[in-house]
């Protein structure tokens, strides 16, 4: 596995997600509320050995080639993963997904763990504009996109774990946005 960036913000600690983040990154993601905004590959039920199994098969074989994926822990509790962020070069048509657990949520954490992931994409990564897209409703992941700068750039059909989502938005930060004070 490739190494990744370390990151500190003013409350968190941004860090390569690995094998042994699984049982704390399984408390905070095997919720329904936090996966019901996902995209309907992610399993519901899921899986007993879902998360394990995810890391080793896709997220670690891939790690600082085609995507990059943070584990987000608070500082005070370095070893409990609260939440993810995950950047691929290939979006889907999303360059960035995120997920935080529910007791986390309406704190403003994750437009604090966005900001340094957003600035390594395009200043260290390459990229000129970065995809994003949220269920329609999911306004907790609408206001992340918007504090960033972000612009909606449309909404589409799409299918979620909670299929009473049916479309989400698409979000466009370029840059040079991303870049003006």
């Amino acid at each position: 596995m490739k190494e990744i960036p370390e990151f500190q913000t003013e409350r968190l600690f941004l860090r390569g997600i690995t094998l042994e983040d699984t049982s704390s990154y399984q408390k905070h993601f095997v919720d329904y509320e936090v996966v019901r905004y996902l995209a309907d590959h992610v399993p519901w039920p899921y899986p007993e050995n879902g998360i394990e199994e995810f890391l080793k098969e896709y997220i670690l074989p891939n790690q600082a080639m085609s995507l990059w994926m943070w584990g987000i822990f608070l500082k005070e509790k370095p070893t409990e993963v609260i939440g993810a962020i995950e950047l691929c070069r290939k979006g889907k048509p999303e360059n960035r997904g995120f997920w935080l657990g529910r007791k986390f949520w309406g704190k403003g954490l994750m437009t604090e763990a966005v900001a340094p992931i957003t600035d390594y994409a395009f200043t260290k990564l390459g990229f000129e504009k970065l995809i994003f897209a949220n269920a329609v409703g999911n306004i907790g992941s609408r206001r992340v996109k918007e504090k960033s700068g972000a612009k909606l750039i449309g909404t589409e059909p799409a299918k979620f774990v909670d299929p009473k989502f049916t479309e989400h938005e698409l979000w466009e930060l370029t840059k040079e946005d991303w870049s003006k004070p």
